[in-house]
């Protein structure tokens, strides 16, 4: 048994994840490369290697000819029947090459063929290995800074964090461990080319699945995402039981699961809100944490018009416009928001106080906004004479 073979297999197939059969088909291909570099072709060279014992055997098929032209190719019948007296001519014979006897260059051809497979191997091996993990989040540690970008290990194999996909002001220190969401992974001859991101809303997403049980078995669905990193995050998020709180399961127990999050996205605020499928009460979630008043929503426009007290008007808006630029990207409408003074001021814009009267309570007043534009909005009973309920609680004028 070659046990020195052996063992060198499977160490590289434990460390560097390279199959053993993998490995033989190397060295059979460096024995025919070392046959073609001695003896000046090896079409007629057979390899046979035991893969339980790493045993080989290498050796030549000839043809038994009278007379021999080509000694690579052909036998004379004489030698043949030196070897054994059962062959005539035309049988073919398997001469056995003795690996020893190629020269220094063909052994180094040989090896290098192995290297080389070993290589590509390894090079496939990891490009598999990250490309499984591509629009996901890894821990890396960092290595070093290289002109604005930044050097990030994640095990096996360096990543590259862009300064486009930094966090304006985020500074990372060598050996201190962060994650990363895994952009894309390039295979180049280098090996796997894998860029990451810190700023990418997904990471958000990622971060509350590895905290937050119920959102990693899928019974609180993150519905959408709005971001502006290192700055403020919204997410609206819905649950499939109705025994489980979304806001609650992901903020958790006074606030352990989302303070995990912001701790590793270094003090970045969170805004985690309930989604609806109706439009006009998403958007007053989405605004949170000003109080809206009214909201008319068109959802075939996508425009909104959203009316808040006075006092909660800064608010609403946010600092830079922040709070209503991330409420109209995470709800997908463009939000015009006016206090109740303003709205009062421009004329057929939304009469709040008057529509509003009309109602029992605000979420009936939202639900119609919702779906119908300002000029019927509030004539229900026409479009659902046919449901009794509303006859009793929206009486026709």
């Amino acid at each position: 048994m070659n046990t020195e073979l052996l063992e060198a297999l499977e160490i590289l197939e434990r460390e560097k994840d390279i199959s053993k059969e993998t490995l033989l088909e190397a060295i059979e291909n460096s024995l025919l490369t070392a046959c073609k570099n001695h003896f000046g072709k090896a079409d007629n060279v057979k390899v046979n290697i035991d893969p339980q014992t790493c045993q080989f055997s290498v050796y030549a098929e000839k043809t038994v000819v009278e007379q021999v032209e080509d000694e690579v190719m052909e036998i004379s019948l004489s030698n043949a029947k030196m070897m054994d007296s059962k062959y005539e001519l035309g049988d073919i014979v398997n001469v056995e090459i003795k690996s020893k006897e190629f020269g220094r260059i063909a052994t180094q051809n040989a090896k290098n063929v192995i290297l080389q497979k070993i290589r590509e191997e390894e090079r496939k091996v990891l490009y598999n290995q990250y490309y499984g993990k591509e629009r996901d989040v890894v821990t890396g540690v960092v290595q070093r800074y290289f002109g604005r970008n930044v050097s990030i290990n994640l095990g096996k194999v360096d990543a590259i964090l862009n300064e486009n996909e930094m966090v304006k002001g985020e500074v990372f220190k060598p050996t201190e461990r962060i994650k990363v969401y895994i952009l894309e992974v390039k295979d180049t001859t280098k090996g796997p080319r894998i860029l990451v991101s810190r700023t990418h809303p997904e990471l958000v997403k990622r971060l509350f699945e590895s905290e937050v049980t119920e959102v990693r078995d899928g019974t609180v669905e993150i519905k959408c995402i709005a971001r502006e990193a290192g700055s403020r995050t919204k997410i609206a998020v819905w649950s499939n039981d109705p025994d489980v709180d979304p806001v609650g399961a992901c903020v958790g127990m006074n606030g352990a699961r989302v303070n995990a999050i912001v701790s590793e996205l270094r003090g970045e605020k969170i805004d985690i809100i309930n989604w609806s499928e109706n439009p006009a009460i998403l958007i007053e979630n989405a605004l949170s944490p000003a109080k809206v008043v009214a909201v008319l929503a068109d959802p075939e426009d996508k425009t909104a018009k959203v009316v808040v007290p006075d006092y909660q008007l800064s608010l609403a808006i946010g600092k830079e416009g922040q709070n209503a630029r991330l409420a109209a990207r995470l709800t997908g409408f463009k939000i015009d928001i006016k206090s109740e003074t303003q709205a009062k001021e421009i004329e057929g814009w939304l009469d709040v106080d008057d529509e509003y009267e009309e109602y029992e309570d605000f979420e009936d007043y939202q639900a119609r906004a919702a779906y119908e534009d300002e000029e019927d909005a509030f004539d229900y009973q026409e479009d659902y004479d046919s449901e009794p309920v509303y006859e009793e609680e929206f009486p026709e004028e």
